[in-house]
């Protein structure tokens, strides 16, 4: 298995978040972050995958989309 570096996970996972805001009808970030009560500078941070994310707050996104964090990550690294 190979290891990927953390910057490129970071940035995997913003741009899987990215793409999940955008499915749901969102251009704007900061109209994202204030329908769901979000922080908007630390979400911006999160899908620009300059935040290292926890697993609270990545749990806490995916509710949002109704996404498991098995779904997520399994969409996010396949090969």
């Amino acid at each position: 298995m190979k290891t990927r570096p953390l910057k490129n996970v970071l940035e995997q996972i913003g741009l899987k978040l990215q793409g999940l805001r955008e499915k749901k009808g969102y251009d704007s970030i900061k109209d994202f972050a204030l329908d769901h009560d979000l922080p908007l500078i630390q979400y911006w941070r999160i899908e620009k995958g300059k935040a290292n994310i926890t697993i609270k707050s990545l749990n806490k996104l995916l509710s949002i989309h109704s996404m498991s964090v098995e779904d997520f990550f399994c969409s996010t690294f396949r090969n």
